[in-house]
């Protein structure tokens, strides 16, 4: 089978990634750049602004002097390699070798074998564009034999992006020199020779094109003919914490399943154990005969490579399989994995071993019943505001950065966002005497305050509040505000947390 490359060029990547980020900025001109020699120069300019004659390598004050409207952001030097690198991970799907070209703002894609899932290399060249392009990318593809014409007829082509096998020196032919690849000095020496199209010294002795421009011109001509063999480095994306079992009957059966889940967790859990690693969320994926997937998933409150524990909470969830026809294939998945301290080595274990993991073990089988949003832990934030003095925890072992606040009395329950009450107080910082909350008016008999929490301004302007703990007739204790003085207009009063 001969070779197949598709070569795909970002025409904008970089202001192509910016609007992406930043929709406002769509169908505007604006250039990215960065200090170089002591001037600004230009490392990207948008579609619109290359529409004004602004284009990569100028001058910052010279293209404002062309367009001063010109916006103007910060270049970093490293962003065109990340993004292609992220790009080359999303294009394994079309291929299994995928190259980056940094230098030429694009990908390289080994097809051979590929293309026929697709039904044929138009189709698919048109799914990898339409892909990109509805994510917002400019792009061009082409494919052929080589990766030089590839290249070349995705850059410079106007006539198809497909080139059939055994057909690129007719295809190089009406290119312009620049199409092979070339340094700029043998550009220019082209040009003052008349050499505009490649068709018109394809055909010359090779030494006298050596003579004249050296062994570099031989070589990328070479490369696009398939003379020469060129190699590309492909991506090496980390591999995935992911365990397989293909099935030689189709499983359908209950018992069957967790014996195919209990062989994947071994070996998962006996990989990460090796590396010090543990689970934090998994995904347990059944492939059906008919080509459907069924997938459960399972979260812990803390990193665990524990065997017995894991395939608990997976036991939980395996009645929500439906194996019909019955599975063919089965995958578990750690899309999240975290470090093991030594401490947590010592409690999850492989074995089980560990004798202090009742809690843990019991947070994750009541959010494996009940959901993730049931069980919450907050620690205490270095903050006066109280919407932001705590945080939510993302595990058990996480430590507070500081310690709870003991001095003042707090709610044990605080809403996320104060509501608005109607009160009856006198002025200016007496308590409310009454104050009506979802319809209820409840008569104050107690009250303590006020503690004033100004507002923390290098985070947020606004009000001071006042902030009362106040008993009714009930008992019912609760934890309000009054937001600003009182001058032309009264204040509003808000309710902020319930102390019981």
């Amino acid at each position: 089978m001969a070779n197949r490359y598709v070569s795909i060029w970002f025409r904008h990547l970089i202001t192509d990634r910016w609007v992406i980020r930043h929709a406002a900025q769509k169908d505007t001109a604006f250039v990215m750049a960065c200090p170089e020699r002591g001037r600004m120069v230009i490392k990207a300019a948008s579609a619109e602004a290359e529409k004004q004659g602004i284009g990569t390598g100028m001058v910052l004050a010279d293209a404002r002097a062309v367009l001063p409207e010109l916006q103007v952001f910060e270049h970093r030097a490293d962003l065109a390699e990340k993004l292609l690198n992220g790009l080359a991970e999303w294009a394994l799907r079309y291929s299994p070798i995928v190259a980056t070209d940094v230098a030429g703002s694009g990908l390289i894609l080994d097809i051979t074998g590929c293309a026929h899932l697709w039904g044929s290399e138009r189709a698919y060249l048109k799914d990898i564009t339409n892909r990109l392009r509805g994510s917002g990318y400019n792009v061009r593809a082409a494919a052929a034999d080589t990766i030089g014409t590839a290249w070349a007829i995705c850059r410079y082509g106007r006539i198809t992006p497909v080139i059939e096998p055994q057909t690129q020196k007719q295809a190089l032919a009406a290119l312009v020199p620049a199409a092979l690849r070339l340094d700029d000095a043998i550009l220019e020496r082209m040009s003052k020779l008349g050499f505009y199209q490649i068709g018109s010294f394809i055909d010359m002795p090779r030494s006298v094109l050596r003579r004249r421009f050296g062994q570099a011109l031989l070589s990328r001509m070479d490369q696009a003919l398939g003379v020469m063999q060129e190699h590309i480095v492909p991506i090496v994306p980390i591999e995935p914490y992911q365990e397989r079992l293909p099935c030689l009957e189709p499983i359908r059966t209950a018992p069957a399943i967790e014996i195919a889940l209990r062989t994947l967790l071994e070996a998962l859990c006996a990989r990460l154990a090796g590396e010090g690693k543990g689970i934090r969320k998994a995904v347990f994926k059944g492939f059906r005969m008919d080509g459907a997937l069924q997938a459960i998933e399972i979260g812990t409150s803390s990193t665990s490579s524990n065997l017995e524990h894991l395939f608990k909470l997976f036991q939980l969830k395996i009645a929500g399989l439906r194996p019909d026809l019955g599975f063919e294939l089965f995958i578990l998945e750690a899309p999240v994995t975290e470090e093991l301290d030594a401490v947590q080595k010592t409690l999850w274990s492989v074995s089980g071993s560990g004798d202090m993991t009742e809690i843990a073990e019991l947070l994750d089988r009541l959010t494996g019943r009940g959901g993730m949003d049931i069980v919450h832990r907050y620690l205490p934030e270095q903050h006066y505001w109280p919407e932001r003095s705590i945080k939510a925890a993302a595990s058990l072992i996480e430590q507070p950065s500081c310690a709870w606040r003991t001095d003042r009395p707090r709610p044990v329950s605080l809403l996320s966002t104060p509501e608005l009450i109607q009160v009856a107080a006198p002025i200016p910082d007496y308590p409310p005497m009454l104050f009506r909350y979802k319809g209820t008016v409840h008569h104050i008999k107690k009250a303590d305050g006020p503690e004033r929490i100004e507002q923390e301004w290098w985070i947020q302007e606004g009000l001071h509040r006042d902030y009362y703990c106040v008993e009714d007739q009930d008992g019912a204790r609760f934890w309000i505000f009054r937001a600003g003085h009182y001058g032309e207009h009264n204040p509003d009063w808000f309710i902020h947390g319930f102390f019981s």
